[in-house]
């Protein structure tokens, strides 16, 4: 089994792989224009680990609908964050795509942990 199974295993898929994506963000905001790594680049590292921090705080309580709220809030400023620095072409298409796939794959998980806590305290 690879590690990152076993991790997911450990602190569930969504936490992994916005972990996983953290991963990958921090050094690709490094390859952004120097006029913009500290602008824009800041902006997506703080907006990713901010959506990290809620991930891992829904994971580990029980009134977890406000966190995922904000979870996927911070998503979706990701996602606008990226397709401004693909127009400005501060990124290109391979880590605009990459980025978006993630973000994606992230925003599904997050959506149907939401719809499931719904339906359990519903």
């Amino acid at each position: 089994m690879k590690d990152t199974e076993s991790r997911a295993r450990r602190t569930g898929p969504v936490l992994e792989a916005m972990y996983q994506f953290v991963l990958w963000l921090i050094p690709a905001v490094e390859k952004l224009p120097r006029s913009q790594k500290f602008l824009l680049g800041d902006r997506m590292q703080a907006t990713a680990l901010d959506c990290l921090e809620r991930l891992i705080e829904a994971t580990y309580t029980k009134s977890r609908e406000g966190e995922l709220n904000r979870a996927n809030l911070a998503l979706e400023k990701l996602r606008f964050m990226f397709r401004l620095a693909y127009d400005l072409k501060f990124v290109d298409l391979k880590r605009f795509e990459h980025a978006a796939r993630n973000l994606d794959e992230v925003g599904r998980m997050v959506g149907g942990w939401l719809r499931t806590h719904r339906a359990v305290q519903g």
